[in-house]
């Protein structure tokens, strides 16, 4: 299998892979105030620190994954109004269900006009969410030209930084933002952990409650193995950024020039290089998978959904996508394992379905 989904989940590094079974064997927990819990908080307060200097940070809140640390970051604050733009991950969307979406332009970048229309019709302050790099397109957002907006009218920014982690330079303190969710598999760690980046001044109303661990924003027993592959895989991801960037960049460059028949979605703007939202003109995004997956590659339509189904991408409805075309998108995405001969096949698998007339008999 051709594995060209790492926007879904990034294969476990070695290093996430050998710090996690290491501390696997390790007894105790966390919490108890005896030697062998003692050095389990020992590892975990290494681990927290290691993810805090890489992103230039002085506070996180563990988490079971990104969208428990967005429903954390969205509700934590109490029932504020809520701005977010219209292309978030779903776990942003159905966390904010009485939001205010916030419009893009054709290229997938926040309207920022639109925005600072939206914060001055607000009598009430509130919090706002704009993703720093889209999971479909890889368009990176003006997340510090929000945060200047924002902060104008006092409200608080989150963002969620999961497709950012580990494929752009990421700095908390840089960004200026008030919470960043994290997630570790996008980077190369283990699935099943996460963390919400916030500012030491801010307290937040738990979602789980319990023995009040992570600072009282987070109760039950923390995963010591998950936390250490966590931190391993980031520092690791983070060491490599500049060599697998260039690497990834060309694979991008070849993909968008042999296939310049295909519409190349967010093309005109700012983009991460791991990411392509692919349209197939007349062939629908789950046949184009359908044909994919028979071909040994693992590509996706859209954001993977926990069901495992396929569906319309909102993300270039918002961006302006008759919904043919939008149903006709597909999204590759590649990293730290890619070779080139994977891009060359999946760039002949492409040409090859799209030569059909019928690709329901082509499969």
């Amino acid at each position: 299998m051709i594995y060209l989904d790492y926007n879904a989940s990034v294969p476990l590094r070695p290093c996430a892979q050998s710090a996690l079974l290491t501390a696997l064997e390790i007894k105790g927990n966390a919490s108890s105030p005896h030697y062998a819990g003692r050095k389990l908080r020992a590892l975990l307060d290494n681990a927290r620190q290691n993810i805090l200097d890489e992103i230039k940070a002085k506070k996180l809140v563990f988490t079971s994954g990104g969208t428990e640390a967005n429903v954390l970051a969205l509700s934590g604050l109490g029932p504020l109004p809520l701005l977010v733009s219209s292309i978030e991950h779903e776990s942003v969307l159905k966390a904010a269900s009485n939001s205010t979406f916030i419009p893009v332009t054709e290229e997938g970048i926040i309207d920022l006009k639109k925005l600072e229309q939206l914060l001055s019709s607000f009598k009430r302050q509130g919090v706002i969410s704009v993703m720093l790099v889209n999971n479909e397109t890889g368009v990176i957002q003006p997340i510090s030209e929000v945060v200047r907006l924002a902060h104008e009218y006092g409200w608080k920014v989150h963002t969620d930084a999961s497709q950012a982690l580990g494929a752009i330079p990421l700095s908390f303190k840089a960004l200026g933002v008030d919470m960043m969710t994290l997630s570790s598999h996008k980077c190369g760690g283990p699935v099943g952990v996460g963390a919400l980046v916030i500012k030491e001044d801010i307290q937040l109303h738990p979602v789980i409650r319990g023995g009040g661990q992570e600072y009282g924003m987070r109760s039950g027993t923390l995963s010591v193995p998950l936390a250490l592959g966590f931190a391993a895989a980031l520092t690791n991801a983070v060491n490599e950024m500049p060599s697998v960037s260039q690497r990834l960049h060309q694979f991008q460059h070849k993909i968008e020039t042999y296939l310049s028949e295909g519409v190349i979605y967010g093309k005109g703007s700012p983009r991460v290089s791991h990411v392509l939202s692919i349209g197939m003109p007349g062939v629908s995004g789950e046949l184009q998978l359908m044909a994919f997956d028979l071909k040994g590659i693992a590509i996706s339509v859209g954001s993977a959904c926990s069901s495992g189904k396929t569906k319309e991408s909102h993300v270039l409805k918002a961006m302006g996508a008759l919904p043919e075309a939008a149903k006709s998108a597909i999204r590759v995405s590649f990293g730290w394992q890619t070779q080139e001969e994977e891009i060359d096949h999946f760039i002949q698998a492409w040409k090859d379905i799209s030569a059909f007339q019928n690709v329901k008999e082509a499969i």
